[in-house]
């Protein structure tokens, strides 16, 4: 029985629905804000082939309608503009101290390193820093503090320690340290080739819920697919158990075929009413897909089959 159940009309956003020139829409960051209201933070290509970041809104996180201009873009002017002249890619946003934080890749020819910006209303936002050096990816922050440190999940885009999901820590959100290696690829395994941090994590009774994705690599090119991890409520650098099994495989026609084929990418996950999750992915880097899954059925898979982390 398939853990998540795909949206009947999926997929909820294409570029169709974007009023100004783009070529995909995919890897979206969500929130539900405490009025009820969804706001999604998506990526797009542009016909010049880089990436910007749209906004759109929805009174039921699948109905959404895009905002009539970008939410962020390479070209704004700053003292980060050096850092992402290229592109501004795959965001994620957390809720903490009445703020949202929100992580983004920033490329240029510097390589690729992770932007954080805020915002409290997402009419304006603010950067802060650069939180990585070249090359990371996939940056991810836990919604709450530990011993009075913020945590980070994220993967150096590196063969040194081969895309591995690494944990950090910070005082102040700028200065990122403590760092540790947490979890590895498995050889031989559907994540074997590279694994990293998708949507923030999700606080249960049982432990922090990590919806990672990973990618093996076939004659016909790599395959995304979404798998789960449990980590220790007190010290998220324990992991607790990891699916041996994915939860998520490319299979509808748009996740199949698109801009980089055989991909389903999480960026987003928002805990709903009933012991259901509602997951936001993007299929195949050009649409965006949503489905939902019961959170207790995904921390029971972390536990009854684990595999180890490393």
């Amino acid at each position: 029985m398939a853990l998540i159940t795909r949206y009947q009309n999926n997929p909820i956003l294409t570029k169709e629905d974007v009023p100004y020139p783009v070529a995909t829409v995919h890897n979206a960051a969500v929130v539900k804000r405490e009025n009820g209201q969804y706001v999604m933070v998506f990526r797009s290509h542009m016909l010049n082939g880089r990436s910007l970041l749209g906004i759109a809104d929805s009174e039921d996180g699948i109905n959404f309608k895009v905002r009539e201009k970008p939410f962020m873009t390479p070209s704004d002017p700053g003292p980060y503009h050096e850092f992402e002249s290229w592109s501004v890619e795959d965001p994620r946003i957390t809720y903490i101290d009445g703020e949202y934080l929100i992580t983004y890749s920033a490329y240029s020819p510097h390589g690729i390193r992770i932007g954080l910006a805020k915002t409290k209303d997402f009419r304006t936002v603010e950067r802060v820093s650069m939180i990585t050096e070249a090359d990371y990816r996939n940056v991810v922050i836990f919604p709450e503090k530990f011993n009075g440190l913020y945590a980070r999940l994220d993967r150096p885009h590196s063969e040194i320690s081969p895309w591995s999901i690494w944990i950090s820590y910070s005082p102040d959100l700028r200065y990122w340290g403590e760092s540790k290696r947490i979890m590895d690829p498995v050889p031989y395994h559907w994540d074997q080739m590279k694994i990293g941090p998708g949507a923030p994590p999700i606080k249960t009774t049982r432990g922090w819920l990590n919806i990672y994705h990973g990618v093996f690599p076939t004659m016909d090119g790599s395959v995304y697919r979404l798998g789960v991890c449990l980590h220790d409520l007190q010290d998220p650098s324990k992991i607790i158990g990891v699916s041996d099994e994915w939860i998520l495989q490319p299979e509808d026609p748009w996740e199949v075929t698109g801009y980089v084929h055989n991909v389903v990418f999480t960026c987003a996950a928002i805990p709903e009413k009933d012991d259901l999750v509602r997951i936001y992915w993007g299929g195949a880097d050009t649409v965006m897909c949503t489905g939902t899954a019961k959170i207790n059925e995904l921390v029971n898979l972390c536990l009854k089959n684990p595999r180890p982390p490393m």
